[in-house]
């Protein structure tokens, strides 16, 4: 799993070393450390994710991948769900964190919207397997709450956008009579239906291509 910078999250970052064992001149069988099993199970679920057919992924075959029981699996995690509720955790810890540094460092809002609809364009090229989680694709057949987790977070999002148009408009770089929420909702639409069309293509067909031009119509 990745960041839109290219970068490891610290999710993944925190629990990614390994005990070295003492230095007794035989082969010592290294052990996870506390929180490392967890994280090398999302990703592993995040590169299944990545198969372009979009096969559904059950424990089972999640387990065969990792080399461990099924029982292994469900020591980290109570379901699949849970799993499936770590990655949307991943996706709101990275995605807002960026959201957040975006608005901090840039004072101009139609220049945070770029930045931002940059950023969730490109953190979904870094993430295939994430952006089959951000379309709901790999949702489908699972528990309901997931679904609803995601609609929150695109909620989310699309209220930072607004935000980002009302400053714009205090900054007389927007309309003042625009309607903001409508606008919002159609950036958010049109990041969403990139997201779909690199889901569908299986992964080839980019979904920055074009977002400078898209956003000229948008923003215009």
């Amino acid at each position: 799993m990745t960041q839109s910078n290219g970068s490891q999250p610290e999710a993944v970052q925190d629990g990614s070393g390994q005990e070295s064992g003492l230095e007794t001149g035989a082969p010592v069988r290294k052990r996870p450390r506390p929180g490392e099993r967890r994280v090398q199970i999302l990703q592993t679920l995040a590169a299944m994710l990545e198969h372009p057919r979009g096969e559904k992924i059950t424990t089972a075959a999640l387990a065969a991948r990792l080399s461990v029981s099924e029982a292994a699996l469900y020591r980290h995690f109570a379901s699949k769900a849970q799993m499936y509720e770590g990655l949307i955790g991943f996706i709101e810890q990275t995605v807002f964190g960026l959201i957040n540094q975006i608005t901090t460092q840039e004072e101009h809002g139609l220049r945070q919207v770029h930045a931002i609809v940059r950023m969730l364009l490109s953190f979904a090229e870094k993430n295939p397997g994430m952006t089959r989680v951000l379309t709901g694709e790999a949702l489908v057949g699972e528990h309901e709450r997931l679904q609803e987790r995601i609609n929150q977070v695109i909620d989310r999002i699309e209220a930072s956008l607004r935000q980002c148009l009302k400053m714009a408009v205090t900054q007389a770089a927007f309309p003042a009579d625009a309607d903001i929420p409508a606008r919002a909702a159609l950036i958010m639409a049109t990041v969403q239906g990139q997201w779909h069309r690199y889901a569908k293509s299986g992964f080839r067909k980019s979904p920055s291509d074009h977002a400078e031009a898209h956003l000229r119509v948008l923003l215009g």
